[in-house]
């Protein structure tokens, strides 16, 4: 696949901390040839900081930053553009198609245990197993009508960065790996 083949907009790739987001959305910009940004990146220092501390962002906290998501994202010069992004509720889901103007979303998804395994087996990262809880709790499925695909993350990254690209590309990705 070629950028020049690419599906237009931006595609941001979701999930609780621990799911794979930034992983498998390098993956799937560097297969399709395109910009990649990391949301992770563009948290405020105290943001950081209270996460690290394991308290949860509130929705206000949030809005600074899913704003910075858009700007950065935006400001690529091509499309696609990748997006590694929570993207917990749905009402941050609305900001970003609002502000993005063309969003699909890649939720990864998993049961809690393999989700905490990853995080206690991570280093070096501001989201911490402390987080997961009130991230499970925030978490807002998306809907039908939002034009998602929702992966299981039990499958290997190659078989998530292939599903995600047949389903950007033509739309077809087998029941049998859906979260």
């Amino acid at each position: 696949m070629t950028a020049s083949s690419s599906p237009s907009g931006f595609v941001v790739v979701m999930g609780t901390a621990g799911t794979g987001k930034s992983e498998i959305a390098r993956r799937i910009a560097g297969r399709i040839g395109c910009r990649f940004v990391e949301a992770d990146e563009l948290h405020a220092p105290e943001a950081v900081a209270q996460m690290r501390d394991g308290f949860g962002l509130t929705d206000e906290q949030r809005r600074p930053w899913l704003d910075a998501v858009c700007d950065r994202a935006l400001a690529q010069d091509d499309r696609p553009v990748i997006i590694a992004c929570s993207a917990l509720k749905r009402s941050y889901r609305d900001l970003l198609r609002a502000r993005l103007g063309s969003a699909r979303f890649v939720s990864l998804e998993g049961t809690a245990a393999l989700i905490l395994e990853r995080l206690q087996a991570r280093r070096d990262h501001f989201a911490t197993a402390s987080l997961l809880a009130s991230q499970l709790a925030t978490l807002e499925t998306p809907q039908p009508d939002e034009d998602a695909l929702r992966l299981d993350i039990a499958s290997s990254p190659e078989t998530l960065t292939d599903l995600s690209c047949a389903w950007l590309f033509d739309g077809a990705v087998s029941a049998r790996h859906r979260a």
